[in-house]
Formats: structure tokens, sequence, C-alpha cells
């Protein structure tokens, strides 16, 4: 399998072994024990103010202590990451905090996982900014191995829309005012693991080059019997003004896809650098307005009535027991106690959500919906709902078409909302949930937001960047179809590079046991950026695309032809006028139910 290396920092592919290939520099060693992750942490990266320990990069600088736990990353308390618990060492004053990986065996727990998630970041010792990569290996307890390569980008130079975390500063050696080096980064980086073996223990990755070294300072692994599916599901677009909210209580509508009769709800803080506090949170179903049908149901998490969702990172809340059929409107409600005046969204909202006005308070039992006088149209800090015990999911990923961008507001009209209501129709079969997981402006390869700060661009971290949190780690999530490009032809992006960047992510899918479908770009004649250059980098893109739905070694299962459905037969180059919404690229409604009536159902489930 062929290593996918790009310059958003994926990681390439694991490899099968079945315990006949190790690493060369081993082959003659005798096999050493495997302990715990934390007896082998040795390394000092970490330092408050006033204290001469930590130094990460051999310069003198450290992670800031005071910036972790600001942003909730406190000693030995889970953070959850790619839907994978994790800690930080409970390190201190002449504690260590983390290791340099080389080759160390770490042991785990033997169970089934299907995926390792390692807290990482790299420096080097010549100076230069290029992050470090390494090979490592997953043992299972029947002997047998998988490798796998990881490429971690620089501290202080990797890009910012790919860090499972951003500290806007660093500690320097004389403690005196904050490095000159300015923001440092922490990366996620998730390992595919067979589900259906064991793990004994993990060989973390020996370097390659010996000028440059990767800090580990976390790892976990997701159960391979993950018991929940996504059922509704939106991606954080970028990190915005908002309100300020203080004392008063959103109310967030979503729509379910597959039902279920046990639900939970994930919350997220992305791209934020401090903590947030939600002080109590409730589920119900939707009634008329912001009003709710019969009671609500308060959530909890880890049997408390509130919660601090770290920055960066997921909170689950507990289960409860709520019957959710399939596409009915349910209400979120989370009560905001203390001042919110940035949060991470999802813009381009196509539903009404609703707010209460400052000082509001904790209005989450509340039924009427008379509190919520404000309409709010993103979604803050909600990400998904999940249910037990569904059939799997299937991720839509890609840009504003597929986020509804123009399509009828409050009307559930985007092509994977139709896509579902179809899977639904069937009858004696399983409906899977459907995640649209599309974000307006995305590109396939560049941010457009730039992953950390307060911005009004709204366009989200690179889809390659983003992949791993908004489609792989998806609860349940067994399909994948990436239908993104043409934002990136339209902003300069050259077709070649648009070609890379959506192998890489569907070869990465594929890593992780999902099936990959891929959809061709739709035309956009008239619309102002889509010019004769544009157009030549649809039809390369395009023609790609084809040859791979040929290809039987192609990442791709198959290649749904959307230009086909949506252009105009008199003018190939433009959309059919009764699907155009008026701007020339987005389709309207009619042109969204197209889109979905043109999927071959038993091919999307086969």
């Amino acid at each position: 399998m062929t290593a996918l290396v790009l310059v958003v920092g994926l990681l390439a592919a694991v490899t099968r072994d079945s315990g006949t290939q190790t690493l060369a520099e081993e082959a003659e060693a005798p096999m050493p024990r495997s302990h715990p992750f934390e007896h082998h942490l040795d390394e000092f990266g970490v330092s408050r103010v006033g204290s001469p320990t930590g130094d990460i990069d051999g310069e003198g600088n450290s992670l800031p202590a005071e910036a972790l736990a600001a942003a909730g990353w406190r000693p030995g308390i889970p953070v959850t990451l790619l839907g994978t618990q994790m800690q930080l060492p409970d390190y201190g004053p002449g504690r260590p905090d983390h290791l340099l990986s080389d080759g160390q065996r770490v042991s785990v727990t033997e169970d089934a996982y299907s995926s390792m998630t390692f807290l990482t970041t790299a420096t080097r010792t010549d100076g230069a900014p290029t992050g470090a990569q390494g090979r490592g290996r997953i043992v299972y307890t029947d002997g047998s191995e998988d490798t796998f390569d990881v490429e971690v980008p620089d501290w202080t130079e990797g890009p910012a829309g790919d860090a499972a975390l951003n500290l806007p500063y660093a500690n320097s050696e004389d403690q005196e005012e904050p490095s000159e080096i300015g923001a440092v980064r922490l990366y996620a980086r998730s390992i595919p693991v067979d589900p259906n073996r064991e793990v004994d223990h993990v060989v973390l990755p020996r370097v390659h080059d010996a000028s440059a070294r990767i800090h580990v300072f976390a790892m976990g692994g997701r159960a391979a019997d993950h018991p929940w599916t996504a059922t509704w599901g939106r991606a954080t677009s970028s990190y915005v003004e908002v309100g300020p909210w203080e004392d008063q209580t959103v109310r967030l509508n979503a729509r379910t896809t597959a039902g279920g009769t046990n639900a939970r709800v994930r919350l997220a803080n992305t791209f934020a650098h401090e903590s947030v506090r939600i002080g109590a949170a409730s589920i119900a179903l939707r009634g008329e307005g912001a009003g709710v049908e019969g009671a609500t149901v308060p959530l909890e998490f880890g049997g408390e009535s509130e919660t601090a969702v770290p920055a960066g990172g997921q909170v689950f809340s507990d289960p409860v027991e709520i019957t959710l059929p399939p596409h009915s409107d349910i209400a979120v409600s989370l009560y905001l106690p203390e001042e919110v005046s940035a949060a991470p969204v999802h813009s381009a909202a196509v539903d009404t959500n609703y707010a209460t006005v400052a000082g509001g308070g904790d209005q989450t039992q509340d039924t009427s919906g008379a509190p919520f006088t404000e309409g709010l149209f993103q979604w803050p800090f909600l990400t998904g709902v999940e249910v037990r015990e569904g059939s799997g999911a299937i991720v839509t990923l890609g840009d504003s078409i597929t986020d509804g961008v123009r399509t009828t507001r409050d009307a559930h009209a985007r092509w994977p909302d139709v896509l579902s209501r179809r899977l639904d129709a069937r009858e004696g079969v399983p409906n899977p949930g459907v995640i649209n997981a599309g974000v307006g402006g995305n590109h396939v390869v560049r941010d457009g937001y730039p992953g950390e700060g307060v911005s009004r661009n709204s366009t989200g971290v690179a889809l390659a960047h983003r992949a791993p949190r908004d489609a792989y780690s998806q609860a349940g999530a067994e399909t994948l179809v990436v239908w993104a490009g043409i934002n990136d032809l339209r902003w300069g992006t050259s077709p070649a590079e648009v070609v890379e960047g959506l192998e890489a992510v569907g070869g990465r899918a594929r890593e992780h046991g999902m099936r990959v479908f891929v959809a061709t770009l739709g035309p956009c004649l008239g619309e102002l950026r889509c010019t004769d250059e544009v157009e030549a980098g649809r039809q390369y893109v395009n023609s790609w695309m084809r040859e791979q739905a040929r290809d039987p070694d192609s990442v791709f299962d198959s290649v749904w032809d959307f230009d086909q459905v949506l252009r105009d037969p008199e003018e190939p180059r433009r959309l059919l006028p009764e699907y155009d919404s008026g701007d020339h690229i987005h389709p309207g409604d009619a042109g969204m139910e197209a889109l979905a009536e043109s999927v071959d159902l038993a091919q999307l489930i086969g």
C-alpha cells in the first residue's frame, strides 16, 4: 500500500505484516518487555512561570502549563480527541511529562481497537521547519503485527488547522516574558488498527532523521466494539465572535437520520484556546419554533449536570433513554453561565436555532419556547447526536453544496437529507445514519480559516485537515462520500493538487476500514470565479475521477457523476436552469433532490 504523505500532514498507510516484518534495526535484538506508557516518560517539555524545568526544543522553550490549564488540559485529567479518551501525564516538579518516540514498547490493555491515537508534536535540532517522520508497529496478541508511518508537524511551524490544540505562546528559559517563537501546537495522530485482533503492545515510531524528534505526551485506544452510531452531525467551520453570551441558554435544533431509543450528544470546543463551561444541558423532541413536545430530558456528563469542554477537545453526554424516530426534529439546549465572547461554530446553517437574552438564566428545562426570543443561525459547540446500536453511518464530506447553502431554510432539502429519506423508505433493510460534514467555502488542500484565533472567515480548515475529526472518527462511520474541489480551483489551486488531496483523503478513509465514494464536480458557468481556466481544471479533475471508476486499484469504491446530473445538455458548462439556485454554482432544492435520486442505493449499502 502506498504511503500517503501530503503537505497537510496526514498519517501514512498502515501495512499488514502478519508478523513477518520487523524494523531492520530490531531484527537481531532480543525481544524486550513492554511497559505502560507512564513507565517510559523521561522528558520535561512543560513549565510554569518561575520554574527552570521544561525544554522541548533544546533552546530553552517549553509548553506553558498556565495556558494548558486555561485550555482545560491538566495533569492526569482525561481529554477526548478524535473520539478517543487520553490524558496528559500526572506531571509536576520533578515528574516528566512526555517521551521522545524511539521504538519504546508500550503495553496496552489487551483488547480489540479500531484505532490508536497519539498526542504529539515535533521539533528539530537543525532548525528546519519540516517536522518529523517515523515508523512504528502495532503488535497483536496472536504475534502478528502492522507497521505504520507517521508524520508529525513542527510545534511552531506546522499548520494550525491540523492541530489538536493551539497554545497562544510558549514559555522561555528566562521565564520573564513569553518566548518570541509565538504560538505552539500539539497534534493528534490516529492509527487504524485491525478491529478483529487484540492488541498486545505498540512499538512507538523510530524517527527517520537524526535531526528530528517526535514528542509523545499521551496515547489512547478506541474500542472496536463501539456501540454508538451518529445520526446527526455538523463540522466546526471556524472560531468567531458571538454574543457575548452570559447567563443564557442556546437551543440548537437537529434532525435525526437513523432512529434510536438511547441517545447521547457530542460537544466540541474546536479551535479554542480556553475551555468552556456548560452549566446544564437537555435534549427533547422539538415542537413548534423553539418549543418542545413533551418533557425535556436532562443531560449529564459523568454523572454531573455540568461540564467543561477542553479547548480542542470533545465531551460526550451520558446516555439517556429517549425515543428518536428517523427524521425527527430534536432540540438540544445548553446553558452558558459564564461569558462566552467567541465560540467554535458551524456557520452557514440553513436551520433556525434560538437563544435567550443575556441574563435569561438556565432555560434548558423550558418546554414552551417562550424564553428563546433570539434567532441563531449557527451551531455552536454541538457537533453530533448519536444513538446506540444503530446500523452504521454514511459521512458526506464536502463544501457549501453539501452544506446546503441556498436551499430553503428549515426545509431539510440538502442532498444528504434527501438521500437519508430515500434510505429510510426502503422496507426490511437497515437504515444508516447520514452525517452532513459539509462546510461552506471549504477547500480540499488549503485552509480558509487558519485554524487558530478569532476570525471572520468561516470556510473552515482544509478538508484534508479536518477529515480525521469530521469523518474518520464519526461514531459508526462505515462509508465516506467526498464531493469537493471546485473552491480550490476557483481560488487558484492546481487541478493536480486537488487530485492529490482527494486521493489522500480517500486513501486514509480506506485505511480506517471505510468504503469510499467520490463525486464529479458540477458545472458553474456564469459564476464570477468560474473562468475558462477553472473550467479546464474542473474537466481535468472530473476526467481523473472517471478514470478512477475503471481502475481496480483505485482508493474509491465508485464514482458518482454529479456533473452529469446537474449540467445543462445544451450547455454542459452550466447548471440546468431548473436546478440553479440563482448564483450559477449552488443547486436549489430541485437540484439537490436530483442529486440524491441519482445515487444507486444498492451500490451505496452493498
